[in-house]
């Protein structure tokens, strides 16, 4: 019986500091980072040891890559973080990881665009030097 709570509190131990530790890479999607941090959460609760439902959204926000900071801080400002469910969050974090995609595609393709034209200019300038 001893070794079963042992083994118990070794596994709690590990789970503890994965969440403790718990980033996610500025490349990882938020529905990938979630379901990495959801199996942690999930395991923590099966063996007795989960934090609050506040802990684990204030934990995600603190968890995120630096380029979501402004996103955090309006979360912070506009949403009583007491009361902010990890679903709530999640959704209002993907609608803006899309906004994110598309802006970055956005200036992707106005650069691909400013190059192909300035390349095109260039051309043009050389044609009329020889």
């Amino acid at each position: 019986m001893k070794l079963k709570c042992q083994v118990k509190d070794n596994r709690i131990d590990l789970l503890v500091q994965q969440y403790e530790q718990f980033t996610i890479p500025e490349e990882e999607s938020i529905d990938n980072g979630f379901a990495r941090f959801n199996i942690i959460i999930t395991s923590l609760k099966a063996l007795d040891e989960g934090f609050s439902s506040k802990s684990y959204v204030r934990k995600f926000l603190r968890a995120l890559h630096p380029k979501w900071r402004a996103k955090v801080m309006a979360i912070k400002e506009s949403k009583d973080l007491t009361s902010l469910s990890l679903d709530k969050l999640i959704g209002n974090l993907k609608v803006y990881e899309v906004i994110i995609k598309k802006d970055s595609e956005m200036v992707k393709g106005k650069r691909e665009q400013n190059r192909s034209l300035a390349l095109k200019a260039k051309n043009e300038s050389s044609d009329e030097d020889s």
